[in-house]
């Protein structure tokens, strides 16, 4: 397919999701829409949108969840018996993956205690190679079904490089931002195939536990899903620490402060 071509079917695919969201307050939450995926974004080191997260679970009783923050791999190791959160953490390997305190994340495991759960983590060696080689190619197979054989459209491309500096402190040699938003195409991806899966082994719905810019539907995980699934109907949910101003790309969004206001740059630019 040649490339002027493809960027068209791209754009013509982001202009059918919403761009303008509605503010939610989290009692909102008790009382969602029955859809068949409920996309819920977070801050990671938030521990609030950890709790309205595990508010949304509880409304929608899912059959199973999909979390950005465990391997395939984590998640077949999943026990049964879920109630103790300190067994559960170290089953998992949890803080050792470097993701935040686990007992902020506990409250959404316990508001569905038997929904199966999925992993959608990418592994270190899979980023390294999108970054020099494409998602595409290390999807693998469906790589076009999901939407990675297909250029961005321009205009997009520019904002997510964009986006991609930002994320990280402005500190990325410019030639390393196109695989870096190659990465974020593939976790997109990644995510919305275990959704995929989710649906076909449990029948749903099926709630997705990630940052809010995977939940977003002009790109993120729904944009995914209404390619490779169009069927589905995707409910997506964004939270953010800060007002992120007018038309943001969700269904519905909701705002909890940090209660420490850290500077996540202070950190990443002290690394040698």
């Amino acid at each position: 397919m040649r490339a002027g071509v493809s960027w068209v079917i791209m754009a013509v695919i982001f202009a059918a999701a919403p761009l303008v969201a509605e503010q939610i307050m989290p009692d909102r939450l008790d009382q969602l829409p029955q859809v068949d995926v409920v996309v819920v974004g977070e801050t990671h080191d938030n521990a609030v949108h950890h709790l309205n997260q595990a508010r949304a679970v509880a409304a929608v009783s899912p059959a199973a969840m999909v979390f950005e923050m465990l391997t395939p791999q984590q998640a077949a190791l999943m026990p049964a018996d879920r109630a103790d959160a300190v067994a559960l953490e170290k089953i998992l390997g949890w803080n050792a993956a470097g993701w935040p305190d686990f007992a902020m994340y506990y409250p959404i495991f316990a508001a569905a205690p038997v929904a199966r759960i999925y992993g959608a983590d990418v592994a270190d060696a899979d980023v390294k190679r999108a970054v020099s080689l494409g998602a595409a190619v290390v999807f693998g197979i469906d790589a076009a079904r999901y939407g990675l054989t297909l250029a961005l459209p321009p205009v997009d491309q520019a904002a997510r490089v964009a986006e991609q500096q930002t994320a990280h402190c402005d500190a990325l040699p410019p030639g390393l931002l196109p695989g870096m938003v190659q990465v974020q195409r593939l976790r997109d991806a990644a995510l919305a195939r275990a959704v995929i899966q989710a649906v076909a082994e449990t029948g749903g719905p099926v709630v997705v536990i990630t940052g809010s810019g995977h939940a977003r539907r002009d790109r993120g995980v729904p944009a995914v899903l209404r390619l490779a699934a169009p069927t589905l109907r995707v409910l997506a949910i964004g939270q953010f620490s800060a007002d992120p101003g007018p038309d943001v790309p969700f269904d519905l969004w909701l705002r909890a402060p940090a209660a420490d206001a850290v500077d996540p740059c202070a950190a990443f630019l002290a690394k040698p």
